[in-house]
């Protein structure tokens, strides 16, 4: 299981490359979204989002974990990524309990991955939030197969995940017309020029 953990760590983390850029995308539809945002100015997580080579480099690392959970008789299902879907509605019931029952929780701003069975949640928490008693909660999330607290009580430190950065927008400004050689001025040619004779050789003649 800690091999198991670090890989997925380490999977979630891959994004600690420079991404200013390069277009981060959400290229396996992995359930991601946002639950609370009660904290101002609490960094985004890049969740799942990653950059085309990533996902490249990632999918058979998908294909092989994902089917070792039905290969060792854990699961129902031939791919543990087959329950991510379910498992993300399930979080979001569980939490709408929890908001009559745990209200505390809500003083927070987090966002949730579900992968590969795994539940990640990141973001800040409020002074009073009900950490321990918020994880174990969510841990009883049907076919929940691990949580993973990814929280800060303190957003202007470092966070413990990887933010989101957008990639800059592509330049509007439109590009100056290209300059054409200018062609040059017709002028005649020199014209020999005319003595005129003074009026002392007119009075020789």
């Amino acid at each position: 299981m800690a091999k198991r953990t670090g890989f997925f760590c380490l999977l979630m983390s891959l994004t600690a490359f420079s991404h200013a850029d390069e277009q981060l995308q959400n290229r396996g539809n992995d359930p991601f979204f946002q639950v609370s945002k009660a904290i101002l100015n609490c960094p985004e997580p890049a969740g799942p989002r990653t950059t085309e080579a990533e996902w490249i480099r990632e999918s058979h690392h998908r294909i092989e974990h994902g089917n070792h959970c039905w290969i060792e008789g854990r699961c129902r299902l031939p791919n543990a990524f087959a329950y991510d879907q379910e498992i993300a509605d399930s979080a979001r019931r569980r939490l709408q309990w929890l908001s009559a029952n745990m209200p505390t929780w809500e003083q927070s701003t987090l966002w949730i991955t579900v992968w590969q069975r795994w539940v990640l949640i990141q973001g800040c928490v409020g002074p009073q939030f009900p950490t321990a008693k918020f994880m174990e909660a969510m841990r009883e999330i049907p076919d929940a197969e691990r949580v993973v607290d990814q929280t800060t009580r303190d957003a202007s430190r470092n966070v413990p995940y990887e933010r989101f950065t957008k990639a800059p927008a592509p330049s509007t400004t439109p590009r100056p017309p290209p300059q054409t050689p200018s062609t040059p001025a017709h002028t005649s040619p020199p014209q020999p020029a005319t003595t005129v004779p003074s009026s002392h050789s007119r009075s020789q003649k």
